[in-house]
């Protein structure tokens, strides 16, 4: 396991989870659920089957000092900054640029700061064979989960033949196509088919693979950032050059060998505030919070403060998300939680 190198990508502003998750310091950074903060959550996943000195973080330019804060394990050089948000192509090239150059022909496992995955051993253990089976040239590995429920905020992943391997404990694919976020009539018949699975985000590949793809479907990204290994041009003057495409798009939905691994562990991207529904603390009639919580008469609510000492009292209100952050407070019906992101387009914070 010692010949591999994650990659955690942690730029995002998290605008879901506003008002706790802001662009100043967006949700990777925030205690959400447990002790710690989702990025620290995500290097401990991983500092026990790999050396903190091969774990490198991808973040925008204004985090590098909280990454380095809260990660002070991790070295000063492996904490990069991306000037501006460019999407996960970008993210992704750059990183597999810089990871060849400073550890050779290794296979990136690419992840993100702000998922949660129980139980460890079995993350490991999903991590290890979709790394083996990464390590050959071409291959492109992803993990799938299995959806529990037609989700319209996944792609999904449609399963090909399965891949033969006694190396192999856990059951894997080939994959015939990926599918993008899907409505809900859609979402129930890939559940009902059964051969989908949600896409985790999660991806490993070797370097020299992944940057043939790059080579073969998006050359710019390369002849732009190689040049800044260097120090020949800043990522600064590199970074705007960049075509604003997602790694999906540009390579993945065009890769000829693309394989899934599918793990056992519980997983959430914990993508808005209904995702955090399983952690928080229950009161009677279907009411959820972190925090102290007075109630009559209100039923399904959700309340989440930051503070988790202060008080929310609800008075004959039900199905509402209630959070406290700061000097602001938001209220909204649970249904609308995924235009968090509309309200912040109309008043930028």
């Amino acid at each position: 396991m010692s010949e591999f190198i994650p990659i955690i990508m942690a730029g995002g502003a998290g605008t879901r989870f506003w008002p706790v998750s802001t662009e100043e310091r967006p949700k990777q950074f925030q205690t959400l659920v447990g002790g710690r903060s989702l990025i620290q959550e995500s290097f401990e996943r991983l500092r026990a089957i790999c050396p903190s000195e091969r774990i490198m973080v991808l973040t925008h330019q204004k985090y590098v000092a909280e990454v380095a804060r809260q990660l002070p394990e991790i070295p000063a050089a492996n904490i990069v900054g991306e000037p501006e948000r460019r999407d996960t192509a970008a993210a992704v090239a750059l990183a597999a640029l810089l990871g060849q150059h400073r550890f050779g022909d290794a296979v990136m496992l690419m992840l993100t700061a702000d998922h949660w995955i129980q139980p460890l051993e079995n993350f490991h253990q999903a991590v290890r064979e979709m790394v083996a089976g990464a390590a050959h040239p071409g291959t492109i590995y992803t993990m799938g989960i299995t959806p529990s429920y037609p989700a319209t905020g996944y792609g999904y992943l449609k399963l090909g033949a399965r891949i033969e391997d006694p190396a192999f404990a856990l059951n894997h694919y080939h994959l015939d196509t990926f599918r993008e976020k899907p409505d809900l009539a859609t979402a129930s018949a890939y559940l009902k088919d059964g051969g989908y699975l949600w896409n985790s985000g999660m991806f490993a590949w070797t370097f020299q693979t992944i940057l043939d793809a790059f080579q073969q479907h998006l050359p710019g990204h390369l002849e732009t950032l190689r040049p800044t290994l260097d120090g020949q041009v800043s990522l600064a003057e590199a970074f705007p050059r960049l075509q604003k495409i997602s790694v999906d798009f540009a390579i993945l939905e065009k890769a000829a060998d693309i394989r899934c691994v599918q793990p056992q562990f519980e997983w959430s991207d914990l993508g808005g505030w209904l995702a955090l529904e399983p952690f928080l603390d229950s009161h009677p009639d279907k009411n959820l919070s972190r925090g102290q919580l007075n109630l009559l008469d209100s039923h399904n609510n959700l309340v989440f403060c930051e503070d988790d000492q202060e008080r929310v009292a609800l008075i004959g209100v039900d199905d509402l998300i209630v959070v406290r952050a700061g000097k602001t407070t938001l209220v909204l019906p649970r249904e609308r939680s995924e235009d968090v992101k509309k309200l912040l387009e109309r008043y930028p914070q």
